[in-house]
């Protein structure tokens, strides 16, 4: 019989109740109990509901209190010596600590790396691993997730992050060993797993292995072999669904195909294209889970092309072999359709959130297993929503077309050279010192963009209100000895959702939260047509800042790609397409920035690394058409203007002559976590402009000192001259408190001064 199943399911909460819960336990205000409590209700709410939907097997460990991949290094005792782990089961602060750092009493720790899951706006905890790294079973979260399901009466699929995913994106702190030589290692903790959950009465396991979807060496796949040759003989009763994701599995099928798994999952919304090679010499008896409801997006399957895909793989493989599911964990989408009251009619009925999908699913397993004409009605309601939507008026834009159609070369290049053009620029001291952006968002501040939303209070207070944030937070800069001033966006809900809402050819939700990273939820803008910009976005509160002050204050822009890459994209059209009307709509507010008097404007890209295809092969293609963007957005403006950009919590060393291409006056760019890595990315190539590596981790609580930002910019000389280098922490400091903010940009100002007199 054919099986619904999903791959993992948003912890979140329809009202974020986990974000409450874990941020109140981190103050101190929700005893650990409560949050373990909270951590409960929501996996039995979220299994009963996908048991409701008709899902035969939804999955168990997919909850997170914090990040998955820091779950297995919990699970595995990866734990890094600075925590001081005592080597029993990982504790929830040691596991906390590992993601945010921690700082009280003697006790003073910096937070693990962070960057993004694979092309996804989701961060991961970068396991660290040293060449001597021993593993032991530290957690029992999988089988006693399992076994809490159990009790309910619902039946579960556990997911692990498979071993080999787990060490590839790991990173070795300390030369001279590869992190795949400790696979033989780590492989006995999995095995003990798999004969727990197979003791727990699991069926079957979930192992995650994506990067089996990437370029991978004919010795890594070899390793795949060896690792699921051993798990195999470990794994007892319990069977393993070998899951893959977010990209074919092209040439490294052969391998997924012969490792000794009783089930592979690939991703035929990514690349549908690879089904008809596996079907071809798909091994009898394995189980196919086909994902063809798109769990990265937002739009409604069509499920009379998905029938069709699932029907052809049913009779190769047999009914009884194939399971139907998401493409991928539906982590990556907001959780409900119906909590959206305030959608466009219009536009609601194109849309499926996490539940919608569950139903999606659902009726395709239902479809293969007993004919389509039992969801007739279903078939016939997608048949309709997709036809509106192809002709629909709401996604044309005529003007916009044409503008776009008419970009030349010459809209792509600053007429002059940086080296000259840097000359007609403001004159700054060494070193110097800026932030990236946004202030602290404040109970106060989220208050009054709460009341003005709803309504009780007007559109004067609000503005007035705002003023006095500006006015306030532009003194504090000054006190503290900022070089370049921000006005710290405090009109800005978001740094997409804020544009978006000033665009055509975008929608909002009011409940569509995703994760981010920890308790950090955005609510994605939805484009759905054609993009413009019916005025202004930013030069009132832009100009005001800069009224109130003798200093340079930056205009503040979202790149792009970014914009792009943080929405739920159009899928009726080529992304380059939409980035490249994006930019027209950027460049815009760029030349009405400059025109309002603003010298220094930054457009922000912390998304353009995160963007690049997974395949190597792919890649020149998207960077021709994401540079293009950026240069299109920014090219338009004279010498005297100064641009700027900021990217962070991504993989940068393989792309650093992409982002000199931008052409970007100057660059700010995460390095606080991974400093050495990046610096000797500068050591090997020499970037032309200037450059701003941050000096702390602002997705930590703790306050750097002095001395530590300082060895942070000595090393920076090692690969940067010292006239190219700018101070700034190495993100914008929205979610961070007034208490820890002050004296860390004091530290870091003292820090550019000690720099200067050196």
């Amino acid at each position: 019989m054919t099986i619904s199943h999903t791959l993992g399911f948003p912890p979140l909460g329809a009202a974020r109740e986990l974000k409450r819960a874990t941020e109140g336990y981190w103050s101190g205000k929700v005893p650990r109990a409560d949050l373990l409590r909270t951590g409960a209700e929501l996996r039995a709410r979220h299994w009963r509901l996908q048991r409701d939907a008709g899902i035969d097997l939804p999955p168990s460990n997919d909850f997170s209190f914090y990040d998955r991949m820091l779950d297995t290094c919990a699970l595995v005792g990866a734990v890094p010596p600075r925590y001081e782990w005592k080597g029993k089961e990982v504790d929830l602060d040691t596991y906390f600590a590992m993601a945010r750092g921690a700082q009280k009493g003697s006790r003073d720790v910096t937070a693990m790396e962070m960057t993004k899951w694979f092309d996804t706006n989701y961060h991961y905890i970068v396991p660290e691993l040293a060449r001597d790294q021993s593993f032991r079973l530290a957690s029992a979260k999988p089988v006693g997730e399992f076994s809490e399901a159990l009790a309910l009466g619902v039946r579960t699929t556990p997911v692990l992050i498979g071993p080999l995913t787990f060490l590839l994106l790991a990173k070795e702190k300390g030369p001279g060993f590869d992190r795949l030589d400790l696979l033989d290692r780590l492989l006995p903790v999995y095995g003990e797993v798999l004969q727990q959950l197979a003791a727990a009465g699991a069926e079957w396991v979930q192992v995650d292995e994506p990067c089996l979807a990437l370029d991978r060496t004919p010795a890594q796949l070899e390793r795949y072999r060896a690792a699921y040759g051993f798990l195999a003989e470990r794994s007892g009763t319990a069977k393993i669904m070998l899951a893959t994701y977010f990209a074919g599995l092209a040439e490294n099928a052969a391998t997924a195909l012969a490792l000794p798994t009783h089930g592979l999952h690939v991703d035929l919304v990514r690349a549908p294209g690879q089904l008809e090679a596996l079907l071809e010499r798909w091994p009898a008896g394995r189980v196919l889970s086909a994902g063809v409801v798109d769990g990265r997006n937002v739009w409604r399957t069509d499920l009379d092309a998905a029938v069709s895909l699932l029907e052809r793989a049913s009779r190769r493989v047999g009914a009884d072999f194939l399971w139907v599911a998401p493409s991928c964990s539906l982590l990556h989408v907001p959780i409900d359709l119906d909590l959206e009251t305030g959608l466009d009619p219009e536009l609601k009925p194109w849309l499926a959130f996490a539940t919608q999908k569950l139903q999606e699913v659902a009726t395709l397993t239902r479809a293969v297993r007993e004919g389509r004409e039992t969801v007739a009605v279903r078939l016939a309601e997608s048949r309709s929503a997709i036809a509106a939507r192809q002709a629909s008026p709401l996604t044309l834009n005529a003007v916009v077309r044409q503008r776009v159609a008419a970009v030349q070369d010459g809209d792509l290049r600053r007429p002059t050279a940086y080296a000259e053009r840097r000359r007609r620029q403001l004159e700054l001291p060494r070193y110097p010192t800026t932030t990236i952006g946004s202030f602290p968002q404040t109970a106060e501040v989220r208050a009054a963009r709460r009341r003005f939303t709803d309504g009780q209070l007007s559109q004067a207070d609000y503005e007035r209100f705002i003023e006095e944030q500006i006015t306030k937070t532009l003194a504090l800069q000054e006190e503290i000895g900022l070089d370049v001033l921000v006005h710290g966006e405090f009109e800005r809900n978001d740094m997409v959702e804020y544009f978006g809402e000033q665009l055509a050819g975008f929608a909002f939700t009011d409940h569509g939260w995703v994760q981010s990273y920890g308790t950090r939820y955005v609510k994605p803008p939805i484009i759905y047509g054609d993009v413009a910009r019916p005025g202004p976005m930013t030069v009132r509160w832009s100009a005001f800042a800069q009224s109130r002050t003798k200093r340079p204050v930056k205009g503040m822009l979202t790149g792009p790609v970014t914009i792009l890459q943080w929405s739920f994209v159009r899928d009726d059209q080529p992304r380059s397409e939409t980035a490249r009307q994006l930019a027209l709509a950027i460049r815009e507010e760029v030349k009405d920035l400059e025109a309002a008097g603003i010298r220094i404007i930054q457009i922000d890209e912390p998304a353009l690394r995160e963007g690049m295809p997974l395949r190597r092969a792919d890649w020149a293609a998207y960077q021709d058409w994401a540079v293009s963007a950026f240069r299109l957005a920014t090219s338009g403006v004279g010498d005297a203007t100064q641009i700027h950009t900021h990217m962070c919590y991504s993989e940068f060393n393989d792309v650093l002559q992409v982002i000199a291409r931008m052409d970007a006056d100057v660059i700010s760019i995460e390095n606080a976590r991974s400093g050495s890595e990046l610096l000797r990315a500068f050591e090997q190539y020499h970037y032309p402009n200037e450059i701003g590596p941050g000096v702390y981790d602002i997705h930590s609580p703790r306050v750097p000192g002095v001395g530590e930002i300082v060895t942070a910019l000595q090393a920076l000389r090692k690969g940067l001259d010292e006239h190219q280098i700018w101070v700034n922490p190495d993100c914008g400091l929205k979610t961070r408190g007034w208490e820890e903010t002050l004296p860390s940009l004091r530290n870091m100002v003292a820090a550019a001064k000690q720099m200067r007199d050196g």
